[in-house]
């Protein structure tokens, strides 16, 4: 299976509320991480070898997974000599193996994935952010990279606008109103199949989302997967009261496991 590369440097200026300790991908949901339940999403699919990107307050990520059993699991522990600890139950990650990379605290996103990628083997590797999650089908989403042949494929989906739309005649009449409907056109899912040959037209001062996929696809070789499931980005204060709500509410869409 090709490795999961997931870029959890950015601050998260947006979500200051919440990001002030900690990097953007640690935000919980649920009492997880939003960081988990992204990965849980690709896990739950085959997909378990992970390569995280690191940068801002990238130790809280670290510290996290290295204690990630005494965090969660259930245990009995004698203290002194002969004690020790005895584990309870199942461990909900294993059989993962995750790479953490230090790309360093400032750089863009482009950058991120050259640095990464040197833990990246095979000649195809997934691509994802982490602040948003979906009921993405990964492997089909795999699949038709495979059948195209180019270098990359993104998911692309028509957002739900924040607002409602109007539509009225030259006098100001409307004639028809409607609340938050579906956008016409498509926008970046931000979960991205990349050929390794990708990497070789990053440098380490570029923005992915620019020059690279701007080039990309004047060459032809930038393939959208359109995806008309769920999707949710954890952009600002407001996204993350609402994803704990439908957390809560038992709406969790993206929960494949």
């Amino acid at each position: 299976m090709p490795r999961v590369l997931v870029l959890c440097g950015g601050q998260g200026t947006r979500l200051k509320e919440e990001t002030e300790f900690r990097p953007k991908p640690m935000v919980e949901v649920g009492g997880r991480p939003l960081l988990w339940h992204i990965m849980q999403i690709y896990a739950s699919q085959g997909f378990r070898s992970f390569v995280l990107a690191l940068g801002f307050k990238g130790h809280v990520i670290r510290d996290y997974f290295l204690n990630y059993r005494a965090r969660t699991a259930d245990f009995t522990f004698v203290p002194g000599d002969g004690g020790g600890v005895t584990w309870h139950g199942d461990l909900d990650i294993a059989g993962w193996e995750i790479t953490f990379v230090d790309t360093g605290e400032n750089t863009p996103t482009g950058g991120r994935v050259r640095r990464a990628s040197r833990y990246v083997d095979g000649d195809v590797f997934l691509m994802t952010y982490g602040d948003g999650v979906a009921d993405i089908d990964v492997r089909a989403l795999l699949a038709y990279h495979r059948r195209h042949g180019r270098l990359a494929t993104v998911t692309g989906l028509k957002p739900v606008s924040r607002f409602g739309v109007l539509e009225a005649d030259g006098e100001g009449r409307v004639s028809r109103f409607r609340e938050k409907p579906r956008l016409d056109g498509m926008v970046s899912g931000g979960f991205f199949v990349l050929d390794r040959r990708v990497v070789e037209d990053l440098d380490d001062d570029c923005v992915f989302e620019e020059g690279p996929i701007e080039r990309l696809a004047e060459k032809g070789e930038l393939m959208v997967h359109p995806h008309d499931g769920f999707w949710f980005s954890v952009d600002t204060y407001r996204d993350y009261l609402e994803i704990n709500r439908m957390w809560d509410a038992g709406e969790r869409p993206w929960k494949r496991w």
